[in-house]
């Protein structure tokens, strides 16, 4: 199978990125007295009373050894200390569906074998091991689970989530690619709204220049056209182009290699009278970046979050949404109806990534502040953690309804007039540096936009 070339060019960190998970590994496994663990992909599921289901998503921690294309149903890979790992994979003859192919390109870094069926790879898997040995069992509970060793150990896994956390230079690598696929999309989205396309047709469009299916995107888009924006992760597109249009929020990512990116954006509508959405647009914008610039390496993401409501209680004073001061309303909570979700979260592997709530690898919690409870991440900020930063100001009905009952300092001629608009997110992914930041996202905007 050839090779595109952008997966050529993440060859060059290939070898450095597999030596680090062997180390990781390595480490984890005599930390918690294991000979060696066993990485299930995981089955396929089907629908109820069906024969076909959803997409497969394999294991991440395999797909962090192994691109996901790679990785059939029922794949396992068998990890011990300081040892080379060895895969089994199924590859049957089978005319209905394809088999996943064979990564040749990996086999300086593995022992890859195959087999026609799950019997007979079960049969080389129990061989393969001995009865003194101590495993554990990273993945989807399966039925011969005691055999293949503890199934997900708490101390183990909570020790691996925290290190995930930081990038390898392939992980990056492929990052990059994943933004500039999620750019595109975007690029391609915003010409169709402005072009007076539903939210149907911008989805379409998103999906066009992505060149991705809806299968492979890493979540589910969200394409919200005006008070459908109110809605934090509002799941359908309607084909109806709305009488007036006045806003769009899209939130869509992209996938390469099994890491995504996650990027919103938001835009006033290029016909009519939008100057003050699009001055809170802009304001929001200048609240984005004093957020971003805010990032470095040993400041805690819960910090950066309560430094978001501070700086969006300054928005809203500055803007006429609250009748009282910025700091009346960030000590009366005010700034929490206008944007009840967590400023950002980690990213790889899963769209939302493992670890953001836990203190070390001794698997302590971080738990997220009292008055924040939706924060997904708040541990201190590393050197090549990759997290998303996405402030968002909106107009939800059923938050409001209630400050208005409860006679809340807030400008209520105003929120009515933005209601229709149904709110603001921008979102980028950020990875930390020593000093500073890399915005994989504003880079990504920056290359695809010279294709243009």
């Amino acid at each position: 199978m050839a090779q595109d070339p952008e997966a050529e060019s993440l060859q060059a960190h290939r070898a450095e990125h597999v030596a680090t998970l062997s180390e990781r590994w390595t480490q984890a496994l005599a930390r918690f007295d294991y000979d060696g663990a066993w990485l299930g992909a995981g089955s396929e599921s089907f629908y109820f009373q069906d024969d076909h289901g959803p997409r497969f998503k394999p294991n991440p921690y395999l797909c962090q050894w192994l691109d996901p294309q790679f990785v059939s149903p029922e794949a396992k890979l068998l990890l011990r200390r300081d040892a080379r790992p060895q895969l089994f994979l199924v590859q049957s003859e089978d005319y209905w569906h394809a088999s996943a192919p064979l990564p040749e390109h990996m086999q300086a870094h593995l022992d890859i074998r195959t087999f026609p069926d799950a019997a007979a790879q079960l049969a080389a898997c129990q061989a393969a091991v001995s009865a003194e040995e101590t495993l554990a069992h990273v993945g989807p509970a399966v039925a011969d689970n005691e055999a293949m060793g503890d199934l997900n150990p708490p101390a183990l896994l909570d020790h691996l989530h925290f290190g995930r956390a930081v990038k390898t230079s392939y992980e990056i690598a492929a990052m990059r690619i994943a933004s500039d696929v999620g750019a595109r999309g975007h690029l391609a989205a915003a010409q169709t709204f402005h072009a007076g396309g539903s939210e149907f047709d911008v989805h379409m469009a998103y999906l066009a220049a992505s060149q991705q299916n809806e299968a492979a995107l890493p979540y589910g888009n969200i394409v919200a056209i005006n008070e459908h924006a109110s809605v934090l992760h509002y799941q359908f597109q309607e084909r109806m182009r709305p009488d007036r249009a006045r806003s769009l929020l899209i939130d869509a990512g992209g996938e390469y290699r099994g890491f995504a990116s996650d990027i919103t954006r938001t835009y006033a509508a290029a016909e009519g009278d939008h100057d003050e959405f699009v001055a809170l647009l802009d304001a929001m914008q200048v609240h984005q970046d004093r957020l971003v610039a805010g990032v470095r390496p040993g400041r805690t993401f819960a910090d950066l979050h309560v430094q978001m409501h501070e700086q969006l209680a300054e928005v809203l004073a500055t803007n006429g949404l609250v009748t009282c001061s910025a700091e009346a309303a960030f000590a009366d909570g005010l700034t929490t109806c206008f944007c009840p979700h967590g400023l950002g979260h980690l990213l790889g592997l899963q769209v939302h990534d493992v670890g953001g709530h836990l203190a070390d690898a001794e698997g302590n919690a971080a738990p997220p502040p009292e008055q924040y409870p939706t924060l997904r991440f708040t541990r201190a900020m590393e050197t090549n953690q990759v997290f998303t930063i996405e402030p968002g100001l909106y107009f939800i009905p059923m938050l409001l309804e209630r400050e208005r009952r409860n006679g809340s300092a807030i400008n209520w001629d105003a929120v009515d007039r933005l209601m229709p608009y149904g709110g603001i997110r921008i979102e980028d992914n950020i990875r930390v540096l020593d000093d500073g930041v890399e915005n994989l996202t504003r880079d990504a905007f920056a290359r695809v936009a010279d294709e243009c």
